[in-house]
């Protein structure tokens, strides 16, 4: 017997983080409060894993993308970037602004973590082009769809909270292997055959707003 068919009712969330809330609070228009965002997928849908993935600046931390199951040590790398940080390592007014603002995001990642999302963070890695103009990436697709298929053993239905047409074609594997797609995601930026795949099981995040905007305490 298979694990899938012991755990027909496990319901596992999959978040693009880099599509889902690309721009941030500027582009989305309103702050999202991640612990309702848990507590609504756990309520709506019935989750019990939500896998979230994001990029992540290491400037140098002691990490490697080769230990895919040994989670980065958020609390020693803030402790490292901090450190990083009181010694200036020749930092420009710039270079410490942005330094700080990695040290914030490194923080809002332990907060996720305490909420119990499952965080998949890849180091964020820079690329030069023909200008010799530094670009940097740290693209999850490739990570979330392993997810996706390695645990699809695990779970009957998956809420997805993206709309990158390049999952487009393991949806579709999922949904032709009897798992239940739901999809979660900003209308304008979801592709044409992620709506198409989904149908009616499409929702646009923007109708939650109200439900999930975050509300500073007084």
């Amino acid at each position: 017997m298979s694990i899938f068919s012991k755990n027909k009712k496990l319901i596992y969330a999959f978040v693009d983080a880099s599509n889902l809330f690309y721009g941030g609070e500027k582009n989305l228009g309103w702050k999202i409060d991640y612990e309702k965002l848990l507590t609504y997928l756990k309520q709506k849908y019935g989750v019990s894993e939500i896998f979230y993935y994001g990029g992540i600046e290491l400037y140098n931390f002691n990490y490697s993308i080769l230990d895919y199951y040994k989670p980065i040590d958020l609390s020693e790398l803030i402790k490292y970037l901090t450190q990083k940080l009181k010694k200036g390592d020749h930092f420009n007014e710039a270079e410490i602004l942005i330094l700080g603002k990695h040290i914030q995001r490194a923080k809002f990642y332990q907060k996720l973590d305490s909420f119990g999302y499952k965080l998949r963070l890849k180091p964020v890695k820079i690329y030069y082009g023909n200008d010799e103009k530094p670009t940097k990436k740290a693209n999850c697709d490739v990570d979330m769809t392993f997810d996706l298929m390695r645990l699809m053993e695990k779970y009957s239905e998956a809420v997805i909270l993206s709309g990158d047409g390049d999952f487009a074609p393991v949806l579709s594997y999922l949904r032709h292997k009897g798992r239940k797609i739901t999809i979660l995601a900003r209308a304008e930026r979801t592709a044409r055959e992620i709506k198409q795949l989904a149908g009616s099981d499409f929702r646009d995040f923007h109708y939650l707003r109200e439900i999930l905007k975050y509300v500073a305490e007084k």
